[in-house]
């Protein structure tokens, strides 16, 4: 395992894109310090921010310290993995296509922007724009899992093409906006416009007091949808805490939205449910 202490004092932002653990996993330990990293507008030498011991041929990276001024942790991963033992700045797993990052701390905006597979799970809070697409983008995430034990800020999923995002605690407004596909599950409270303008996939709002629905939503049915015990199965054994009052639920599902093609879905649980 390459073990990264962070140990600079500074509040311009460091930048880490391309530190990956197929990146370096054939470097010797000296190549690897001498690796280039932006601070500001500056290209320095890892060494300048990084205290690196360790053996990286494992394809695993343990980062430590106070990493909320250090973006782009894991951004283009194809394999192995990335341990963050603190807070993490923004872009984690940022357009990466396979591995696994935890980060045991918050984490900052665009956690897995354009994500195109593996796993991302954030042990504590994240920021906006989680699983979402890049302004201008026309398609967000294309497959693979990000999961948020606490809460998050707006637009969450915006343009999710596939894969699966969940959120343990609240969420801000504008939750899958323009989803394509996937499915977005919020288990805390929610913010205005929920899956405003999706075309297709899930949105679940499993907590209480869900916010009102746009009116270009229609309720089709009240039912105990099979597929969400699929998915808390999965959930769990990714380490994922599902309370057991979801499992058994009762949930409304409201097919939307009717200003796109309509073939999306709100799942929200069932009031009768949330009293008890």
């Amino acid at each position: 395992m390459l073990s990264l202490r962070y140990k600079a004092d500074t509040s311009v932002p460091v930048e880490v894109e391309g530190l990956t653990p197929s990146a370096v996993r054939n470097l010797s330990l000296a190549a690897i310090q001498h690796l280039e990293v932006f601070h500001g507008n500056r290209k320095l030498p890892l060494a300048e921010f990084f205290d690196a011991s360790g053996d990286p041929t494992d394809a695993r990276i343990e980062f430590e310290g106070d990493l909320a001024g250090v973006h782009w942790i894991g951004a283009h991963m194809t394999e192995g993995e990335i341990h963050v033992r603190g807070p993490a700045g923004r872009h984690v797993g940022s357009e990466m296509t396979g591995g696994t990052i935890h980060v045991y701390g918050n984490a900052g905006d665009w956690v897995g922007g354009e994500m195109h597979g593996g796993l991302i799970h954030i042990h504590g809070s994240a920021g906006h724009l989680v699983g979402s697409a890049y302004r201008g983008s026309t398609t967000g995430v294309t497959a693979g899992t990000i999961l948020v034990d606490g809460s998050v800020g707006n637009e969450v999923g915006l343009t999710l093409r596939r894969g699966l995002l969940a959120v343990g605690g609240a969420c801000g407004d504008f939750v899958g906006a323009n989803m394509i596909a996937g499915t977005v599950l919020v288990f805390g409270t929610c913010g205005i416009r929920p899956a405003a303008g999706m075309r297709r996939g899930t949105v679940g709002l499993l907590g209480g007091n869900p916010p009102n629905l746009l009116v270009t939503f229609r309720k089709s049915c009240v039912c105990q949808p099979t597929f969400l015990r699929l998915i808390f199965r999965r959930l769990q054994s990714l380490g994922f805490t599902v309370p057991s009052e979801y499992w058994n639920a009762s949930y409304g599902v409201y097919h939307g939205d009717h200003v796109t093609v309509g073939r999306g879905e709100i799942v929200i649980r069932e009031l009768a449910d949330v009293a008890q």
